[in-house]
């Protein structure tokens, strides 16, 4: 999960970047803003209350993607219950993320329910302060705004510029946080087979370095970063023709429907990109010596793209993509018919 981008409930995944990332791209200086002190100042004071608000965020939200992680390994300890759908037919459903929450507290009590959290929030602050520097090295020159159908060429050259420039911070600021998103993925499965091979950051990093090399801090970060870069434009260009073509500009609310539009689509094009999250945290454990990463859990991966034709193979693509109406598969004899 995703990320972590990224990223938050619906716990299909949050957008890449989070909430501090695009903070901070709102925060960043603009060409020459620092020649004032004054200003400079506040600019950094904006940027480290972003920080102190994504670090808050990420904690906040640790449970969430906890469970999340542990349901996308495929461990479910506890057994499916009989309920009903909403067409009245019996159907098994597998614990929710209350349900689950809570075995996890029954295991190991309240401060469970954070593990792995600080280099969880390394990352999530390493990921905020590099957006911030890119956005600083590499301004994005201002465009004036355009929103009328005869400056459809203009609009979508600003679109496009706009969304290169978003996808260069998040791809660096990715790059930059991945080793430890990868350590605190590590930390969280050991719940699965109660292990303590990864007990610190610092005696993480030697670890992997020892076992793994310098590529173990970057495994699962490809589809990461396709999932990111996909979403991105996709989720761009798809709000622009839209607010564009679909929505008049002699409509009253056209500009309060037009400053929706872009977040509703963050939400659907979110859920198509989920696979790429899901593989990218799976390699992120996968054959690291943890059991959540071994059979029977999933085989050893020699690829990324190994990955997804598995899962893809048992239809479990989304596994994790829900964390409250969880169907279990059920034969069809299962249940007596009333």
């Amino acid at each position: 999960m995703a990320a972590a981008a990224a990223p938050l409930p619906p716990a299909a995944r949050a957008p890449p970047g989070g909430v501090a990332g695009r903070a901070v791209e709102t925060a960043a200086v603009a060409p020459g803003a620092a020649a004032d002190p004054g200003e400079a100042a506040r600019v950094e004071g904006a940027e480290g209350l972003f920080v102190v608000l994504g670090a808050g965020l990420a904690a906040a939200s640790h449970p969430l993607l906890y469970v999340k992680l542990l349901v996308q390994v495929g461990h479910e300890p506890l057994p499916p219950t009989v309920g009903r759908n909403v067409l009245g037919r019996k159907v098994l459903y597998l614990p929710g993320f209350f349900t689950y929450a809570r075995h996890i507290v029954e295991v190991d009590g309240k401060r469970g329910l954070f593990r792995g959290l600080t280099p969880r929030l390394i990352s999530s602050t390493l990921s905020t302060i590099t957006r911030g520097s890119v956005k600083k090295a590499f301004p994005l020159e201002d465009m004036e705004h355009v929103s009328n159908k005869d400056d459809v060429k203009t609009s979508l050259r600003k679109v496009v510029k706009e969304t290169s420039h978003e996808m260069m911070m998040q791809c660096v600021s990715r790059v930059v946080s991945h080793p430890l998103h990868v350590i605190s993925m590590r930390c969280m499965v050991q719940f699965v087979g109660r292990e303590v091979k990864y007990s610190g950051v610092f005696s993480a990093i030697g670890r992997i370095f020892k076992e793994e090399g310098i590529l173990g801090f970057f495994v699962g970060l490809v589809p990461r970063i396709l999932g990111d870069v996909i979403f991105l434009w996709c989720c761009n260009l798809l709000a622009h023709f839209i607010n564009t073509y679909a929505v008049d500009d002699n409509f009253s609310q056209a500009s309060v429907i037009r400053s929706y539009t872009k977040f509703v689509m963050g939400i659907a094009v979110s859920m198509l990109t989920y696979p790429f999250l899901l593989v990218g945290d799976l390699m992120a454990v996968n054959n690291c010596g943890l059991r959540a990463g071994l059979p029977p859990y999933a085989p050893a991966f020699t690829s990324w793209i190994h990955c997804w034709r598995y899962l893809s193979a048992q239809g479990q693509l989304f596994r994790g993509s829900s964390l409250l109406f969880r169907r279990a598969p059920m034969p069809a004899t299962c249940f007596p018919i009333d």
